[in-house]
């Protein structure tokens, strides 16, 4: 049982439980598993974790951490609707970057059908879930030794994103993107606030705290509208709703409105062009590494969508002023590393739809075809480093760049 189940089952929240457990000398030790089926003694650092009684006052644990200065790498978990490889791809680049700087790199994930899950893609692998507790565990045991510089959460979507403030209220150092800037951005209601002060359109909208409300801010907006939650997982729990009878379906099955789970109502922007950019930032100097137009119109999901680099109708007036609000919008949030813009184009007037201040599923094929290891750069600009440090292409290279963006495939870049 997890310290959470425990928690629901006596009636006590997680900490508690976590504290008397800890107090009762029950923690995880790590196993190391056998890659060589037992045919001679494995050496590989691919661990997992496992409880066991300890035999004359001991347990066996088989992490050996090391001394060196350590960057620990949260990965996306299970391909499920919305999240795919494309965040692997990420994880993987940062890996391969923070070791060529002389990190030693440690990858969390818990999917076997991953390369950051290759038992030589990082220097020690924790086949762990991607929970608070599972990742307390495996940092517990890492800093009895060597010098933890921090912990990644933008790389692997939005699982490790949601980790981001509770491994901070537990001492443990985020690099990139301060909890609080990814808060500003997936919180809603303060993400409207920051766009009003810098002067940035939004489609009609209003925020909701109960089925009532929903149901009020419908009849002011007007259907069809656009339903998200705060805080969701590329896409889930996303709908377009075009009546008061879908909206109360929509209320009753997907979400559970309340003052702690929110929902934003946008009035849907019918016929509009939806635009996607990728951005590199320091905290002090952005780079818009790429700027996307989608195929289809706004309102298809970017996950199952296609789009075009550099953009195929767009004016260039349009671009260089997506580019003005998303450095704006990067520098107001203090992003370090990777973040994503949503825009619709509608009647030439742009609307900010929102921002994901980590790696997004469009950033392989940005690095593809503009030949740009954004991933990378970004890890090391996590890590410290200023953007001043790295050469940086164009966000139009020459020719067309066409991906399918579906979750599961491969990006695919054409030369045109």
């Amino acid at each position: 049982f997890t310290d959470a189940r425990l928690g629901k089952l006596t009636g006590r929240d997680e900490d508690q439980v976590r504290r008397a457990r800890q107090n009762l000398g029950v923690t995880a030790v790590f196993k190391r598993i056998d890659t060589c089926a037992a045919e001679f003694e494995a050496q590989t650092p691919y661990m997992y974790s496992t409880y066991e009684h300890p035999v004359m006052g001991e347990v066996e644990d088989e992490s050996r951490p090391t001394d060196a200065k350590k960057v620990v790498i949260l990965g996306g978990g299970p391909n499920r609707i919305g999240q795919g490889i494309e965040f692997d791809y990420c994880c993987c680049h940062a890996c391969f970057a923070l070791t060529d700087q002389g990190y030693e790199t440690i990858m969390i994930n818990c999917n076997p059908e991953t390369v950051s899950t290759d038992y030589d893609t990082s220097d020690r692998l924790y086949f762990e879930p991607l929970t608070f507790e599972h990742v307390m565990e495996i940092l517990r045991v890492e800093q009895q030794k060597g010098t933890l510089h921090g912990v990644i959460v933008q790389f692997g979507g939005q699982t490790p994103l949601k980790l981001a403030d509770a491994l901070q209220e537990a001492g443990i150092p985020i690099l990139g993107t301060s909890p609080d800037a990814i808060d500003l951005a997936e919180d809603r209601e303060r993400f409207q606030g920051m766009l009003q002060e810098l002067g940035l359109k939004q489609p009609v909208n209003g925020l909701a705290r109960s089925d009532a409300e929903a149901m009020e801010i419908a009849q002011r907006v007007g259907y069809p509208l656009v339903i998200r939650p705060s805080y969701v997982l590329g896409g889930r729990a996303m709908e377009i709703v075009r009546d008061d009878d879908h909206l109360k379906r929509y209320i009753r099955d997907a979400v559970n409105v309340s003052g702690r789970n929110p929902v934003l109502l946008d009035s849907y922007l019918a016929g509009a062009v939806e635009v996607d950019v990728d951005a590199l930032s320091d905290g002090k100097d952005v780079h818009v590494a790429g700027v996307m137009q989608h195929i289809e119109e706004a309102g298809v999901h970017s996950g199952d969508s296609a789009c075009s680099l550099p953009p195929y109708t767009l004016g260039r007036d349009l671009v260089q002023e997506m580019e003005r609000q998303t450095k704006a919008m990067a520098l107001k949030l203090g992003v370090v590393g990777l973040m994503n813009v949503q825009f619709a184009i509608k009647d030439g007037t742009i609307y900010v739809l929102e921002v994901n201040p980590r790696a997004s599923r469009t950033v392989p094929f940005v690095a593809k075809a503009t030949d740009s290891a954004i991933a990378s750069i970004a890890a090391r600009l996590m890590a410290g480093e200023p953007l001043s440090n790295f050469p940086l292409r164009a966000a139009y290279p020459d020719g067309t760049g066409v991906d399918d963006t579906l979750p599961f495939a491969d990006a695919l870049a054409l030369a045109a």
